[in-house]
């Protein structure tokens, strides 16, 4: 029963994992960002046998999810990951929440041990379903090697049905190795149907209620919304009506700089969201969830609606038709640029300055800045057009594997991962995967030596850290963090910017060579007083 055969050259037949890779192929899955372990080495071979599958090499699977993330949010269909038993998958959960926070589309391929060897406890045996369970997405086991063709076609039209989930294939290594046939294209499968949506107003009863009661309602846009058409249908419901528009505070992907309206996003911090969201009776979400805070505070409201309003759901597909229903005319944006690049000592805000006024064409910026990064959407607002994707779940750690997917989906457009110090030490093996790929990533490290954000919210939460001990968990000194060595170590070049002219001079030369680059920018040591 334990004994492997080959039996895969026999007519007609394939190994299971050969079946599994011609199936994602055959869905349109040709990526797969991969950490994989002895129970997925049948799934490494059938790579050989179908050279259509890019596999990417991850060093840790939390890269792995989170570069799938990326991949999904610029190409607009799923990546594949291919993840080591419960431990492995256990690791990629921090960035497949944030993936599902942002309905990006991804298949996990789980392996597992031989079906036959579950029973024993093997030290990797773990609970696969609960962790596949915990992303809100499906998962799919077999049964034998025969289901595995039509199992993983259901598995990424669950991913790819509106609007977009994590799904997880369980792969045992017996049904992987064993011989079975692939089947022709399954036509007579059942398509995934959409989750139910929350849509309650159509374009003629929004149009009626913008027109008679603006002055109090505003516009959540997230999702699709966020793209530059719909921002430009946004800016025209705008003029026309003269109700408030926001987008939502992380969105997946964000249209941004010259020609694409600069609407305002929801602030991070609940005191600023309430204040935005103030006096409105009428919250139109299109693309957009209910606005909660991201966590609770003393004696402060968790939900954001304001007592008494009344949130509506409109398509986001219907954001154009409102637009003409409300006869919204483009709104005239005087046509900017940029200021040239500044000088003296690097703080957040020249640093946003320097990144804004050299700015490629088309870029894409995976933006997990955090705290430092408070000045760059201003200051891109005059830069070419581009897109930001931003931290969608807040589970950190997810800038720089983001970028790989990112600059994998695009290879002809150049990315720019824009990184707080101590979210990228939780994937800073995203690096090697860089250098691997010889990806056009472009990383700025925005490096203050603390947890910023932990010293923020230590005193939005009502108490102190005054004690060395307290105070030792937020600073990230003693020692310094050396990323560009660790940069070089990984086989990407690096510098270190203490000015904003060092920054200016290191940006301009890492976007005119092709490959991966790290500038770690120094900062002043950030405190919240």
């Amino acid at each position: 029963m334990g004994r492997v055969d080959d039996q895969s050259e026999q007519p007609g037949l394939s190994t299971g994992a050969e079946v599994v890779v011609n199936r994602l192929l055959a869905e349109g899955v040709d990526v797969c960002f991969a950490n994989p372990g002895t129970s997925e080495m049948h799934f490494v071979a059938a790579l050989d046998a179908v050279p259509a599958m890019r596999p990417v090499l991850c060093l840790f699977e939390g890269v792995a999810s989170g570069a799938a993330d990326g991949y999904a949010r610029i190409a607009g269909r799923p990546a594949a990951t291919l993840l080591h038993l419960g431990p492995g998958m256990a690791n990629a959960l921090a960035n497949l929440h944030n993936a599902r926070r942002a309905f990006s589309p991804v298949v996990n391929v789980v392996g597992d041990h031989a079906t036959y060897h579950q029973s024993l406890d093997a030290p990797l045996e773990s609970d696969i379903e609960a962790l596949g369970q915990w992303t809100h997405g499906s998962v799919h086991r077999p049964d034998s090697a025969a289901d595995l063709d039509i199992l993983v076609r259901e598995a990424v039209q669950s991913a790819t049905a509106p609007p977009g989930r994590v799904a997880t294939v369980i792969l045992p290594a017996d049904y992987s190795w064993e011989a079975t046939a692939q089947k022709p294209l399954l036509d007579n499968i059942s398509e995934v149907e959409p989750e139910p949506g929350d849509i309650d107003i159509d374009v003629a009863a929004a149009g009626e209620l913008l027109r008679t009661q603006a002055e109090h309602a505003v516009l959540l846009l997230g999702g699709g919304a966020t793209a530059a058409d719909g921002l430009r249908a946004a800016a025209r419901i705008r003029a026309a009506a003269g109700a408030r528009v926001l987008v939502e505070t992380f969105p997946a992907r964000l249209a941004r700089g010259r020609d694409v309206p600069a609407l305002e996003r929801l602030g991070y911090l609940a005191e600023q969201a309430t204040q935005q969201l103030s006096g409105a009776t009428h919250l139109v979400l299109v693309g957009a969830k209910t606005p909660v805070s991201f966590f609770a505070y003393p004696g402060k409201p968790s939900v954001l609606v304001p007592d008494g309003a009344t949130v509506h759901h409109l398509a986001v597909e219907d954001l154009s038709g409102l637009a003409d229903e409300l006869g919204g005319a483009a709104p005239t944006v005087p046509p900017s640029e940029p200021g040239a690049p500044p000088s003296g000592p690097l703080n957040p805000q020249n640093l946003a300055q320097v990144i804004a006024a050299l700015l490629p064409e088309n870029a894409i910026i995976s933006d997990e800045a955090n705290t430092s990064g408070v000045f760059l959407p201003a200051a891109t607002a005059s830069s070419p057009p581009h897109d930001v994707l931003t931290l969608t779940g807040g589970a950190i750690g997810q800038g720089l594997p983001v970028a790989v997917g990112a600059a994998v989906a695009a290879p002809h457009r150049p990315v720019i991962a824009l990184q707080s110090d101590g979210s990228a030490a939780y994937t800073i093996s995203a690096l090697w995967t860089m250098a691997r790929e010889q990806l056009d990533i472009t990383v700025v490290i925005l490096n203050n030596r603390a947890y910023a954000i932990l010293q923020l919210e230590l005193m939005r939460v009502g108490t102190r850290a005054d004690g060395e001990r307290s105070r030792s968990l937020l600073d990230l000194s003693r020692p310094d963090i050396d990323f560009a060595s660790i940069a070089q170590g990984f086989g990407v070049p690096a510098s270190r910017a203490g000015t904003a002219e060092e920054l200016a001079d290191q940006f301009r030369a890492a976007l005119a060579e092709p490959g991966p680059h790290l500038i770690d920018a120094v900062l002043p040591t950030w405190s919240p007083g």
